[in-house]
């Protein structure tokens, strides 16, 4: 070895390199830099990357590079690039998500499920609508937090429209009917109609406020209704919120089961428990005779539960009546058997895998 440089002096100097996008954990720490050798006047270190595609790899070679190269004043520096393993991949993203997760001083919820998508127009949010006023209806003490910033459509599905007041410590959400508790974007806004025109940093930090600064109280439930998408919303609730798990939602085309993957692989990238998935706007009843028609063509949730290694919890139908009382703010009244079949499929699932840990 030359110029008194060791593989521990690399690994010290790594050591002090932050990740720019978990700033309290450093490369060493997220087992990013597996491999250090000095030999011949040259370093080589390498850098494993959670995905090759990720689009902070260049940045992310020239800091270590750099870094390297402040404390081998005169060797040669390589920086070989590769991709973790399952194993690497699952450490990293606990490491991660551990890092970023922020505390709810302003409550105690006892569990956080997310309702996602991947892809608009299938219902989410009904879906998460309905699953909160399920929950209530078992009287257990639920919130929902309407992470859609630049789509919220909860408050109207609750008829909601008053403006949230400041608490002793915090900003108090807004009461539904039954009691469940509200916090929306729209809520805040004095013209409901005035578009949120806002770039990802801004959506991220408000999704992050309505987590920390708003004073839930005590819950059993907090149900987010996410964004369509797999893009900044949607990660920064899953990286910034103690999720304990993900319910999916469908519709029976083909293409949102294509999108749906993506969502149920980016939820496992990092780390989130997949609760399963619903297929919304399965079918409708004709009104005349009772016969189920399926608008959309056959149902495709199965194939796609089983290719995305989760559970379909069951088949929401395409109902007037659910539409009739979202639009007059009254979805708490909305009663369906698979509802309930749905809701208590998550509530097995929540309490059957906290027995287990």
């Amino acid at each position: 070895m030359s110029n008194n440089v060791s593989e521990s002096k690399i690994y010290k100097s790594l050591a002090l390199v932050k990740h720019p996008e978990i700033q309290n954990r450093n490369l060493v720490e997220l087992g990013m830099i597996p491999k250090v050798s000095v030999h011949d006047n040259r370093v080589r270190v390498t850098l494993a990357l959670p995905s090759l595609e990720s689009p902070i790899k260049q940045s992310l070679v020239e800091t270590v590079q750099q870094a390297v190269e402040e404390e081998a004043d005169g060797l040669e520096v390589d920086v070989n690039v590769t991709e973790m393993d399952e194993d690497q991949r699952a450490s990293f993203s606990a490491l991660a998500r551990e890092a970023q997760l922020i505390s709810n001083p302003l409550g105690q919820v006892s569990k956080v499920l997310a309702v996602m998508s991947g892809k608009g127009g299938v219902g989410k949010s009904s879906v998460a609508g309905l699953l909160a006023a399920a929950l209530r209806r078992r009287e257990y003490l639920v919130g929902i937090l309407d992470a859609d910033i630049t789509g919220p459509s909860i408050p109207m599905m609750f008829g909601a429209n008053q403006m949230p007041i400041a608490g002793s410590q915090g900003i108090l959400p807004v009461n539904s009917r039954t009691g469940i508790k509200l916090m929306s974007i729209n809520l805040l806004l004095p013209d409901k109609d005035q578009p949120v025109v806002w770039r990802g940093p801004l959506i991220g930090r408000a999704i992050q406020q309505f987590w920390s600064e708003i004073e839930w109280g005590n819950l059993d439930f907090l149900i987010v209704d996410l964004p369509p998408g797999t893009a900044d919303a949607a990660l920064t609730v899953m990286q910034s919120i103690p999720l304990d798990g993900v319910v999916l939602v469908t519709s029976p085309q083909d293409l949102a089961g294509m999108v749906v993957r993506k969502a149920a692989t980016m939820a496992k990238s990092l780390d989130i428990p997949l609760i399963g998935l619903v297929e919304n706007m399965s079918y409708t009843v004709c009104p005349k005779c009772g016969e189920e028609i399926h608008l959309f063509g056959t149902n495709q949730a199965e194939d796609t539960a089983q290719k995305i290694g989760t559970r379909l919890l069951g088949h929401l139908p395409l109902d007037t009546q659910l539409s009739v009382l979202c639009d007059c703010g009254t979805i708490e009244d909305y009663l369906n058997d698979e509802l309930e079949s749905i809701t208590d499929k998550v509530i097995e699932y929540i309490y059957e895998k906290e027995k287990v840990s």
